[in-house]
């Protein structure tokens, strides 16, 4: 095996070495862009030795105008496969046909038909397939609400190698991040998430349950995960790499091993005492927001129970009345705090597929 080296270092020197000159010879005058976006750990910078075993080596996405896409794309694949040499950097430039699960692996080139992995997009075509919208259309709180957090990462990862076209830049930094009143609106969620569970963990633990406990506890730390993500306004991954992910925040090193010990210790009282720490963390990061008025860290009883929480529904509330001159209260009003389509579901036949996280608008009225 080749020394690994990531697949973005990998394959910016893949096209500008030789997709480039390729594409520069055969076809001088023509406009697009060159990009690995998308799927992909590769994409988001997180691919090692073992990406390697599927959809991973010399690949690259070509954009070109929807007007000569059908003539111009065969025409750059024929040119590709006849000149791409048989590796790269010490990787095959081939790649089989999808198998049984649907993905590609490289295989042994040949040389003069090379079944290369470089495939050819509009930007309308690739944004309609990975998001279920339109770059053409404007973009409304429904859409962002229905987009999943880790297809929002996967458009705006990775790396453009060159852009002709214009429109695949523009259309990148237009879904760079959420608006601003989207991004209040799923704090708001996010914070009430955390109250509806908050009280639970002292039940189970009275009920000697340790099994429950253990599962609201891991609900707790998912809930501040997320919001240390929306907290400092990155889009979070899906389960694989969101803790890899968490790590790069700077709310972090503070937080990580409190979170570790809330699901881990044995003993309440630490466990306890962990997770309020971790509250405090998290609000005082919150609080450096501005949104609303700061907000305290420390922990009271649930009403007349004798359970330590930190009422998170006080900021879910505040944050809540900041829409209420919102254009887009209605909607708001509408779907209470229900939240996006992550903060709905983890069902990953649901978010992985924009058709059906699309359906999602059709709850609202707007």
């Amino acid at each position: 095996m080749p020394t690994f080296v990531p697949g973005l270092m990998l394959n910016q020197r893949y096209y500008e070495s030789i997709v480039r000159p390729i594409i520069a010879q055969a076809f001088p005058t023509l406009s697009y862009a060159a990009a690995l976006i998308g799927y992909g750990s590769d994409v988001l910078g997180y691919d090692t030795e073992r990406s390697t075993d599927h959809e991973w080596g010399p690949r690259l996405l070509i954009f070109l105008n929807d007007v000569e896409f059908d003539t111009i794309s065969l025409a750059i694949d024929e040119q590709l496969r006849k000149r791409l040499p048989p590796t790269f950097m010490g990787y095959s430039t081939a790649f089989s046909p999808k198998n049984h699960i649907g993905v590609r692996v490289s295989v042994e080139a040949v040389p003069g038909d090379v079944a290369h992995h470089i495939d050819f997009w509009t930007v309308r075509q690739f944004f309609t397939t990975t998001l279920g919208w339109q770059p053409t259309s404007p973009l409304n709180p429904a859409d962002w609400l229905s987009f999943s957090s880790q297809k929002l990462l996967e458009v705006t990862s990775g790396a453009v190698f060159h852009d002709g076209l214009g429109s695949l830049t523009a259309t990148r930094a237009e879904l760079q991040y959420y608006p601003d009143d989207v991004w209040r609106y799923l704090l708001s969620v996010q914070w009430m998430r955390v109250s509806e569970n908050d009280p639970f963990l002292g039940r189970c633990h009275e009920l000697g349950d340790g099994i429950g406990e253990r599962l609201v506890a891991a609900r707790l730390v998912r809930d501040l995960v997320r919001l240390s993500f929306l907290i400092d306004r990155q889009y979070m991954p899906y389960s694989k790499w969101v803790g890899t992910a968490f790590t790069q925040l700077p709310i972090y090193p503070p937080l990580g091993s409190l979170l570790e010990s809330v699901l881990e210790d044995e003993v309440w009282d630490r466990r306890q005492a962990a997770l309020h720490q971790a509250y405090a963390i998290v609000i005082g990061q919150f609080n450096q927001l501005g949104l609303v008025k700061p907000f305290p860290t420390d922990v009271s009883p649930f009403y007349e129970r004798p359970y330590a929480v930190i009422h998170a529904e006080r900021i879910a509330e505040a944050l809540w009345s900041t829409l209420m001159e919102s254009p887009d209260r209605a909607l708001y009003e509408q779907l209470g705090f229900v939240g996006s389509v992550d903060q709905l579901s983890d069902n990953t036949d649901f978010l992985s597929h924009p058709q059906r996280t699309t359906a999602y608008r059709t709850l609202f009225h707007q």
